[in-house]
């Protein structure tokens, strides 16, 4: 199936005018990418909007030491709220984004997604929602990191992204990642006898064993 249609199957894209239909479809370019694929680095000026289709995208920041944190994940039908701002106020990239996982996504050119804006309702809902979503996620993210010690930050970040049976899959060393840590840091964190009641280790993936015990972690101390 094309990537016109792909878009066609998201809400903001299902409605538009004939008018809006031409436009996009000439600056349209759909994309395929492997996990862990670089697709925006800091820096980088934005030529287009990004839209997933499928998959998921990793928008993070690095430290001075090299540790990555992740700042949120552009899921299906949405898209990313940063280079949106790049492209409407001439800015470079601020942070990186990478395919968290195998990812298809559609990159409508600035002027085209630009001219999108002026003209067509479901589009200008679409970003102002992303926008004011994306302002509660990092809120989110910035009141684990400044407030929260590592042991609920992971709890939280397990909860959030593990699938319907409590499984997340992922290495110490991709927690580290999304966490702003070391490895090592997140080995001690499971390897401490309270953590190692709610959780259990197995080689790419982590598993919940006590989900109340998790609840009860997150809503302990933050301290």
């Amino acid at each position: 199936m094309s990537t016109f249609n792909d878009l066609k199957r998201i809400e903001a894209f299902a409605n538009l005018s004939q008018a809006g239909e031409t436009l996009l479809q000439q600056g349209l370019v759909g994309d395929r990418v492997s996990a862990r694929h670089a697709v925006l680095h800091q820096g980088e000026p934005v030529s287009g909007a990004i839209v997933i289709l499928g998959g998921r995208l990793r928008v993070f920041t690095m430290g001075p030491n090299g540790n990555e944190a992740t700042l949120y994940f552009v899921n299906p039908g949405e898209t990313c709220v940063l280079a949106l701002n790049c492209l409407f106020n001439d800015h470079l990239y601020p942070a990186w984004v990478e395919a968290d996982l195998p990812t298809r996504f559609a990159r409508i050119a600035g002027p085209v997604y630009r001219r999108l804006f002026d003209i067509e309702p479901g589009v200008r809902e679409m970003t102002v929602r992303s926008l004011s979503t994306l302002v509660y996620r990092l809120m989110e993210e910035l009141d684990e990191i400044h407030s929260r010690p590592l042991a609920q930050r992971l709890a939280q970040f397990v909860l959030r992204h593990a699938n319907s049976q409590g499984i997340l899959h992922t290495t110490q060393l991709g927690l580290a990642r999304h966490l702003g840590t070391t490895r090592e840091g997140i080995a001690r964190v499971l390897g401490s006898p309270s953590v190692r009641k709610l959780f259990a280790t197995r080689r790419g993936c982590i598993a919940i064993k006590d989900l109340f015990g998790v609840r009860r972690l997150l809503s302990g101390p933050r301290s």
